[in-house]
């Protein structure tokens, strides 16, 4: 069923909902002219509630959206990222759209900013990372007017339309494939939780995968900063001086489970006979290392192509305006860490 097109917020909205005239809601937004500061607070504080953006686009564009599409990622340091925005670029590549990109940092209130510059150039769609945002931030992409894809995660409620995978069923599904080989004193590694969402319910769909068995993570490590290969290095040391009876290490990125890999094979230790490893993402830079890292493929590139088709097919003439949700199945590669067979 076709929905009705959302109509952008105006001044007159952010008139009605402060009660004051366009003109002072003008001069407030554009920061000229006299008025009082009790009055511009009433102001802002209605645009924000309703979640309104000014437009950028002065004179006889001012009705019009531009051919770009804001693309608001948490990271560009992360490996995860560039692939997404290649799929992206694949699909906009025969098309007049453009993809300008903003970066969060995981702060929502940088997204919050980010995604308020970007809105104010009437952009013909959005892409962001995540299902979770600033009520603010909700409010303008909801009252934007425009298709907007949350991208990565299907595990929480979309603004509009979706594409992602559902990292609680994919840490399910890892803890699932880590009993299945015989390995049962395990412990995670990963980065801090209230950053990063999607490495949260990772983290909370493998312990509960472990729990149905009555296995329990029996250490954990968390660390802020980027994925890098020195830090996964640094824990997984730590981690087993402090543990030494861990049998299996499980990260919620291949780039410290690749540090980790590289410290063991240091050390001599046996991978995968006396511990096992596993990661996430299947990152292809990655492909060199001694050992095949176990890991899980997030669908980066699928995920980046299906948005941006999202945004194209939304734009054409006559279409229909009803929201996408699409969940990606991601798939477990073995590698050479986690072995096939129980041990006898």
């Amino acid at each position: 069923m076709t929905q009705s097109p959302r109509r952008p917020l105006t001044l007159r909205d952010v008139s009605e909902a402060s009660g004051v005239s366009e003109m002072t809601v003008s001069r407030v937004l554009r920061n000229r002219g006299d008025v009082s500061d009790a009055t511009r607070k009433r102001v802002l504080a209605a645009a924000k509630e309703l979640g309104y953006v000014p437009n950028q686009i002065a004179g006889s564009l001012a009705s019009q959206r531009v051919n770009l599409v804001a693309i608001i990622i948490p990271s560009l340091s992360n490996m995860v990222f560039p692939e997404v925005l290649n799929g992206i670029n694949q699909v906009f590549d025969d098309t007049p759209l453009q993809p300008v990109v903003g970066v969060t940092d995981y702060m929502p209130e940088k997204e919050e900013r980010v995604l308020y510059e970007m809105l104010s150039w009437r952009p013909s769609g959005v892409i962001l990372a995540g299902l979770e945002h600033t009520d603010a931030a909700r409010a303008m992409m909801n009252n934007a007017g425009i298709p907007v894809v949350e991208i990565m995660d299907a595990d929480g409620r979309a603004v509009d339309s979706m594409v992602g995978i559902s990292h609680r069923r994919a840490g399910q599904e890892m803890a699932k494939a880590i009993l299945k080989q015989g390995y049962e004193h395990i412990g995670f590694m990963g980065t801090k939780m209230p950053l990063d969402h999607r490495a949260r319910k990772r983290f909370e769909g493998f312990t509960e995968g472990l729990a149905k068995a009555g296995v329990e993570i029996e250490d954990r490590e968390f660390y802020s900063g980027g994925s890098a290969l020195a830090k996964g290095r640094e824990m997984t040391q730590a981690m087993l001086e402090r543990s030494p009876d861990l049998d299996f290490l499980y990260y919620s990125n291949d780039m410290i489970g690749a540090g980790g890999l590289l410290w063991l094979l240091d050390q001599g230790i046996d991978v995968p006979g006396q511990i096992g490893l596993a990661g996430f993402n299947d990152v292809e830079l990655l492909q060199g290392l001694p050992r095949k890292l176990a890991t899980m493929d997030a669908c980066r590139l699928e995920i980046g192509r299906a948005a941006a088709q999202i945004i194209v097919d939304r734009n054409a003439e006559g279409a229909d305006d009803a929201p996408v949700l699409q969940t990606l199945t991601p798939t477990i590669s073995y590698g050479d860490t986690l072995r096939r067979n129980r041990r006898v």
